[in-house]
Order: structure tokens, then C-alpha cells, then sequence
């Protein structure tokens, strides 16, 4: 018997979560790595009134990894929806009041982890308030993660101000000691990429020897990725790593029905389409499944089942010596 896989995730809080329901029923040590550049809604308004980091991302993924019973972490994840704390979630009032108790963002995670008895390590990436900001291919400046989509242009590059935000060293060691990074799935500019764009992180993902896994997005977003194909969210990474960095990337490759596809038209959104010779030429290896994404209430999403089973089957493939069981 070995010491477990380590294994550091990248993103934000929804389609993080999603892979996070998954890989945590296998024998990993997971460490999440989470965005908190979000400036809207209920972390806008906390981030704003209590001067500390956005805690929604944070929340949803320490809701992902928690083991407690299925009532609490309802709870946690509770939003109002009248008086003065509508469109609050219980859990950003508990992580900002935690802050409050302990002085420190980070500290606060921690303890809201072992409240909800989390399996693995949430992390924010910074411990400071951090903007994000997106430049447009025709120049122009968009501040903001909730105005970024929202733009509707063709994103260029995103960047943080201010430049003196630091990396949460927790986060540089975790990388640093990583078997595996996955990034994804998620918001390619303004949940994936805002994480690599905190200073010296990009910089600890190219120096790592970890094997690093991309799983895309099923379908493609509105003011974010028009027409992006699996490629383009890869070449995005890229250019923002400023290295070739993936080794695979899991994409999905079933076709949805049209009267399913029809409303996601309508919210210009289409599948994002596999172009096997662009990943070839990467030198990237592809893995392909038609249960990658699948249909839940009329809702096209990330089967977490089956999207954690092939990372833990390439993992058993890659390192079979280091693993426990296979189930």
C-alpha cells in the first residue's frame, strides 16, 4: 500500500464542483485550487461590504467535497430569498464570518472544511481581493468578472489588478508536490484562467513534473467562447501558461438531440467540436466519450461519474504502482 495519488484541481466553483462529486470517491488527495475573483451577486456584495475575498466559488466546491449529512450541507448551500439577506447563501455569510472570527480568508476555509468535514484541501488562490480584467481583441479594457461575459466581444487575454496580489503559498506548494493538475471543466476567462494569472502560479505549473489533464467544456458560452473548439480552449490555457502544458484533455463526443440543442441556440451556445488533428499536433493525447456529457432535465452538463472514471483510469494506466484500488 502507497502513499495516495496527489491530485490539484483548477477553476471555479460551479464546474469544478461538478468533477469534484466525482473524484472524491476515489483514493485521492485532492487539493482544490479555486478562483475568487468573482465580483457579482452575493460575493460581490460581501467582497464589497467586508473587504475580503469573494467566497461563492469557495463555497460550492467545500459543498462538493463535504461528507456530512445531505441536510447540512442544504443548509450550506441555502439561499435566501427575502429581506435584508435575499440572494445570500448561508454558506458565504458562514465563510465571511469566519473571516471576521479569524482575520484571515484562508483560515476561514479551513475551518468551514473541517465543519463540513471536507475530503481533500480547499485553497483560494489569493488571500487579497483581486479584479479580473479582460482585454477584447479590439483593445478595449472590460473590468470585472461579471461584466466580462456580459461584454459579448472576442476576449483577447484577461489579466489581475492589482499586480501586487500574492499567491496563497499553500497553493505554489500544493502545485509543486502535484502528481496530477486538472483544469476544468468551467468558465474558460473568468474561472479557469483568472487562477493562472495570480503571479507565480503559472510559473509553478510549468516548472511541475505533474501530468497535466484538461477536461472541456460540453458546450461552448456566449461572450466567452463563441465557436471555441476544443483546441481553442486549450490554445487559451496555453497562452496564458505561455507553455504547451497538457498532456490529455477529455472532451465529449456526444451529439445532442436538436430539440435539446434548439434553447441553447437561442443563448448562442453550441457543442464544442473535437478537431483531433490541431490536439494531435499539440501532442496531446484525447480522450473522446460519449457519456462525457450528458442530458439532465433538458440541461446539458458533465457527467461527474464518468469524467472521473476515465481520469482515475489514465491515472491507473500512468502510475499503477502508486494506487490503492481500483475501486
Amino acid at each position: 500500500m502507497s502513499t495516495k495519488i496527489k491530485v490539484v484541481t483548477i477553476g471555479g466553483g460551479t464546474g469544478l464542483s461538478v468533477l469534484l462529486r466525482g473524484l472524491k470517491k476515489y483514493p485521492l488527495e485532492i487539493t482544490a485550487v479555486v478562483t475568487v475573483a468573482d465580483d457579482g451577486g452575493s460575493s460581490g456584495k460581501i467582497r464589497s461590504d467586508m473587504n475580503i475575498p469573494s467566497p461563492g466559488d469557495i463555497r460550492n466546491v467545500i459543498a462538493a467535497l463535504s461528507d456530512v449529512e445531505p441536510y447540512l450541507e442544504k443548509m450550506f448551500q441555502y439561499r435566501f430569498d427575502s429581506g435584508e439577506v435575499k440572494g445570500h447563501p448561508v454558506g458565504n455569510l458562514m465563510i465571511a464570518a469566519m473571516t471576521d472570527i479569524h482575520g484571515d480568508f484562508s483560515t476561514a476555509v479551513k475551518v468551514m472544511s473541517r465543519i463540513l468535514n471536507v475530503r481533500g484541501t480547499v485553497l483560494p488562490t489569493t488571500n487579497d481581493i483581486a479584479t479580473l480584467n479582460a482585454v477584447l481583441s479590439d483593445g478595449e479594457i472590460i473590468r470585472g468578472e461579471s461584466s466580462i461575459t456580459k461584454a459579448g466581444g472576442v476576449i483577447d487575454h484577461v489579466y489581475i489588478t492589482p499586480s501586487r496580489v500574492k499567491p496563497n503559498e499553500d497553493v505554489l506548494k500544493a502545485i509543486e508536490e502535484a502528481d496530477y493538475i486538472i483544469m476544468g471543466p468551467g468558465s474558460l476567462y473568468t474561472s479557469i484562467i483568472p487562477n493562472l494569472v495570480i503571479s507565480n502560479v503559472s510559473e509553478k505549473i510549468r516548472e511541475s513534473n505533474a501530468k497535466k489533464i484538461y477536461v472541456c467544456n460540453v458546450m461552448t458560452q456566449h461572450g466567452e467562447t463563441d465557436n471555441y473548439s476544443v483546441c481553442d480552449h486549450i490554445v487559451a490555457i496555453n497562452k496564458h501558461v505561455e507553455e504547451n502544458i497538457f498532456d490529455l484533455v477529455i472532451a465529449n463526443s456526444r451529439e445532442f438531440d436538436d430539440s435539446i440543442l434548439s434553447k441553447y441556440h437561442k443563448e448562442k451556445q453550441e457543442p464544442v467540436k473535437i478537431d483531433h488533428e490541431k490536439i494531435e499536433a499539440l501532442g496531446i493525447k484525447l480522450i473522446k466519450n460519449n457519456d462525457v456529457g450528458i442530458v439532465d432535465n433538458n440541461t446539458i452538463r458533465h457527467n461527474a461519474d464518468k469524467v472521473s472514471e476515465l481520469i482515475y483510469d489514465y491515472i491507473i494506466d500512468d502510475k499503477p504502482t502508486m494506487i490503492y484500488n481500483k475501486r
